[in-house]
């Protein structure tokens, strides 16, 4: 055996491993990529006539649909978790907070985590939550600020 059909069936075997990790991995990348390269080197290298390059060509896409039908049917079956698609579901309440559920907080005092410019961080009863300052004013860290509004799902607060 010569040694550039040695070479060949390397990059052969190489590519179709490539290639199949390519099907696990998302998007098409340098596992893809590679893998191509080195399958067509692989028929130049190793076939000796069109005829069998053509073949070896056919044979390789053969494998490969193969493969592919062997990893759907694998992430059909929930055997095996897909790296693709996103499984979980968010169920009722957590899907969304509205303005409707921050009304309990109005009236509320806390104090500022950070300085708020306006926008910035105020903690009340322990929870630190994400609040604006009335008028855009200026808030500095440590100041006792009283929530006042809920308006388009942000937490408005004023210095107190």
């Amino acid at each position: 055996m010569e040694v550039t059909t040695i070479i060949g069936i390397v990059l052969l075997v190489l590519g179709i491993i490539l290639v199949g990790l390519e099907m696990h991995i998302p998007g098409f990348g340098i596992c893809g990529i590679g893998g191509i390269i080195s399958l067509g080197l692989g028929i130049v290298l190793t076939a000796n006539t069109i005829e069998q390059g053509i073949m070896l060509a056919i044979g390789i896409v053969v494998i490969i649909a193969v493969m592919f039908t062997i990893f759907i049917i694998s992430m059909n079956s929930n055997k095996i978790k897909s790296p693709i698609v996103l499984k979980d579901e968010l169920k009722g309440e957590t899907q969304y907070i509205g303005s409707d559920d921050l009304e309990y907080l109005i009236g509320r005092e806390g104090e500022c985590v950070t300085d708020l410019r306006p926008m910035g961080t105020a903690r009340f009863d322990g929870v630190e939550l994400s609040v604006k300052s009335m008028g855009g004013k200026h808030v500095v860290h440590g100041s006792r600020v009283r929530v006042i509004d809920i308006a388009d799902n942000k937490i408005i607060v004023e210095k107190v």
